[in-house]
C-alpha cells in the first residue's frame, strides 16, 4: 500500500470517527430537548384545569367574573386541544432519535417546541385566573369582614369624640354613608357571583377608609387650633392692644383691630374648608393666621419694650440737645471772632454752621416726638430708634466740634511761634552775614549775596503777612518751613566759603615749597586771580590744591585733615 493510499485511509477513518461522535452528541442533545418538552407538557396536563373550570361553573359566576371565566376557559380549551398533537410529535421525535434519524427527530422536536411555546403562556395565565376566581369569594369575604370591623371602629371613634369633629362632622357622616352603600354593593355582587367587581368595590372602600382614618387626627387638631388656640390668641391680642391704647401707646397707621378682624375672617374660611375636609386649603389658611398672630404679638411686644427706654432718656436727651445747641452757638461765635484775624482755610466756620443746623433739626424732631408722646400718638419703637440715632450723632458732633475748637485755638500759639521764628531767622541771617564779613576776605561771592538777598526778602514777606489784619497761618507755616531750609542752606554756604578761603591760604603757604615747579607757579597765579578778583574761593582752592597734590601726592589731604581737626577742637 502506497503512502498516498495510507493517508487517504487514515483521513477516512478520522472522518468516520468525527461523524460518529457528532451524531452521538446531537443524539444526546435532542434527547435532552425531548425530555424537557415532555416535562413541560406534563406540567401543563398536571394542572388539571378542567377540574377548576368545573368548580367555577358550579359557583354560578356572574357579571365581570363570568366574562373573565368564559374568556380564559376558551383560551385554555383551545390550548388543550393541541396537547395530543404535541405528545405525538414528542414521541415521534424520541423514536426517530433512538434510530439516529437525527434530521427527522429534529423536525419533530422543533414543531413540538413551537406548539409548547404557543400554548404555555395561555395555560399559565388561565391557571392564574382560575385560581384567583376560585379564591376570590373567600378573599372577598375575609376582606369584607376586615373592612367592616375597621369601619365600625372609626364610626365608634367619631361618635365618641363627635365634639372634636363637629365642624366636619356632616361631611364625615356623608362619607361614612357612602361607604355603607359600597359595603352593600360589595355584598350583593358577591352574592350574585361577580367576585371581580366585588373586589374592586372593596378596594375602593379600603382606600376611602384609609384616607378618612388619616385625616381624622388632623381634623381634630386643626379644629382645636382654629376654634380655641387662634381665637384665644386673637382675643388676647385685642385685649392687650386696648390696654396699651388706654396707656397712650401709639401704633401709627397700623389698625390692629382691623388686622384681628381679617384674621378672624381667615379662620372662618379655614373652618369652611375644614368642613369639606379640604385639609390642604385649611393648612394654607392656618399658616396665614399663625403668621399674622406672630406679627401682631411682635408689634405689641416691641412697643411695650421700647417705652421704658424712651421714658428713661427723654429728659437726658433734652439736656444733651440744649447743651449741644449752646456749644454750637459758642463755637460759631468763637470762629467768627477768629475769622476776623485769621483765614480759616478748611471751611471750619461753614462746617460749624452746618453742625448747628443739624443739632437744631434734631431738637425739632425731639420736640415733635415729645408732643406725640404727650398726645398718646407716639410709636415708641420708632421714637426709640430715632433717639438712639440722635444720641449717637450728638456724640459724633460733640467730638467734631471739640476738634474744630482745638484746631483754631492753636492759631494764636502758631502766630506767636511764627513771630518768634521770624525774629530768630532775622538774627541768624544777620549773624551769618556779619561772621562772613569779619573774615577779611577780598569780597563776598555773588552767589552768596543773591542767596542772602532771597532769604532776607522771604523773611520780610512773611513778616509782612504776619502783620496783616487777617492772617493765613497755613500759608505762613509753609513759608516758615521754606525759610528755615533756606537759612540752613545760607549758613552752610557761608561756612563753605570761610573753609575754602582758610584752606586756600594754608595751601598757598605750603605751595611756596614748589616755586621751582612751573605747574604750581601757574596754578598760584590762576588761583590768586580767582581769589582776589572773582571772589571764587572754592575754585581758587581747587586750582592750587590740585597742583600741590600733583607735586606732592597726599599733601593737600594732610592740610585739609589738620584744618578740620583744629576746627573741631575749637568747637569742643
Amino acid at each position: 500500500m502506497s503512502s498516498t493510499q495510507s493517508l487517504l485511509l487514515i483521513t477516512l477513518i478520522i472522518t468516520i470517527i468525527v461523524v460518529v461522535m457528532a451524531m452521538l452528541l446531537i443524539n444526546r442533545r435532542q434527547l435532552r430537548d425531548i425530555e424537557e418538552l415532555d416535562n413541560e407538557l406534563g406540567n401543563m396536563e398536571d394542572l388539571h384545569l378542567e377540574r377548576a373550570i368545573g368548580k367555577l361553573d358550579q359557583m354560578e359566576l356572574a357579571g365581570e367574573s363570568l366574562a373573565t371565566l368564559n374568556t380564559w376557559k376558551k383560551s385554555y380549551q383551545k390550548a388543550a386541544e393541541l396537547f395530543p398533537e404535541i405528545q405525538c410529535l414528542i414521541e415521534d421525535g424520541a423514536d426517530e432519535n433512538a434510530r439516529y434519524h437525527l434530521v427527522k427527530s429534529h423536525q419533530s422536536i422543533k414543531q413540538a417546541r413551537e406548539l409548547v411555546d404557543s400554548v404555555s403562556e395561555d395555560v399559565k395565565n388561565s391557571s392564574d385566573v382560575f385560581t384567583q376566581l376560585l379564591e376570590s369569594n373567600r378573599e372577598n369575604k375575609a376582606q369584607y369582614d376586615e373592612l367592616m370591623q375597621s369601619y365600625r371602629e372609626i364610626r365608634k371613634e367619631i361618635l365618641a369624640d363627635s365634639f372634636d369633629y363637629s365642624v366636619a362632622l356632616e361631611e364625615i357622616e356623608n362619607r361614612l354613608s357612602a361607604m355603607e352603600e359600597d359595603f352593600a354593593q360589595a355584598k350583593n355582587l358577591s352574592a350574585q357571583g361577580d367576585h371581580v367587581e366585588a373586589k374592586r368595590v372593596l378596594s375602593k372602600i379600603r382606600a376611602d377608609l384609609t384616607a378618612l382614618k388619616t385625616k381624622l387626627p388632623e381634623v381634630k387638631e386643626d379644629q382645636h387650633d382654629l376654634q380655641t388656640v387662634f381665637a384665644d390668641q386673637l382675643d388676647e391680642i385685642a385685649a392687650g392692644y386696648k390696654e396699651m391704647r388706654d396707656a397712650k401707646y401709639g401704633f401709627g397707621s397700623l389698625d390692629v383691630l382691623l388686622e384681628i378682624r381679617q384674621s378672624n375672617d381667615q379662620i372662618d374660611r379655614s373652618l369652611a374648608a375644614l368642613a369639606q375636609l379640604d385639609l390642604e386649603e385649611t393648612s394654607k389658611g392656618m399658616k396665614k393666621v399663625e403668621k399674622e398672630i406672630k406679627t401682631l404679638y411682635g408689634i405689641l411686644e416691641k412697643e411695650y419694650k421700647a417705652r421704658p427706654f424712651v421714658e428713661k432718656n427723654q429728659d437726658k436727651l433734652q439736656r444733651l440737645l440744649t447743651h449741644q445747641q449752646t456749644v454750637s452757638q459758642q463755637l460759631i461765635k468763637k470762629l467768627r471772632h477768629i475769622d476776623e484775624s485769621y483765614e480759616l482755610t478748611h471751611g471750619e466756620l461753614d462746617e460749624s454752621r452746618e453742625l448747628e443746623r443739624e443739632v437744631h433739626k434734631m431738637d425739632s424732631d425731639y420736640i415733635r416726638a415729645s408732643q406725640r408722646i404727650a398726645d398718646g400718638r407716639a410709636v415708641y419703637s420708632e421714637v426709640r430708634d430715632d433717639w438712639i440715632k440722635i444720641l449717637g450723632r450728638l456724640q459724633e458732633i460733640g467730638k467734631r466740634q471739640q476738634e474744630l475748637s482745638e484746631a483754631v485755638d492753636g492759631l494764636y500759639e502758631a502766630e506767636e511761634v511764627a513771630q518768634r521764628s521770624i525774629k530768630e531767622f532775622k538774627q541768624q541771617v544777620s549773624l551769618v552775614y556779619r561772621h562772613l564779613s569779619r573774615q577779611n576776605l577780598p569780597g563776598i561771592p555773588e552767589g552768596f549775596l543773591q542767596m542772602y538777598t532771597l532769604v532776607v526778602n522771604e523773611i520780610s514777606k512773611t513778616s509782612g503777612e504776619l502783620n496783616q489784619v487777617r492772617i493765613n497761618m497755613e500759608k505762613i507755616s509753609e513759608e516758615l518751613v521754606q525759610i528755615s531750609d533756606d537759612v540752613d542752606r545760607l549758613q552752610r554756604e557761608a561756612e563753605d566759603i570761610i573753609s575754602s578761603a582758610n584752606l586756600f591760604e594754608l595751601t598757598m603757604q605750603y605751595s611756596n615749597k614748589f616755586l621751582d615747579n612751573e605747574t604750581v607757579v601757574r596754578a598760584r597765579r590762576n588761583a590768586m586771580k580767582l581769589y582776589d578778583r572773582d571772589y571764587n574761593y572754592k575754585d581758587a582752592l581747587d586750582a592750587i590744591a590740585t597742583a600741590v597734590e600733583r607735586a606732592e601726592p597726599g599733601s593737600y589731604q594732610r592740610i585739609e585733615n589738620a584744618y578740620y581737626q583744629e576746627q573741631k577742637e575749637l568747637i569742643d
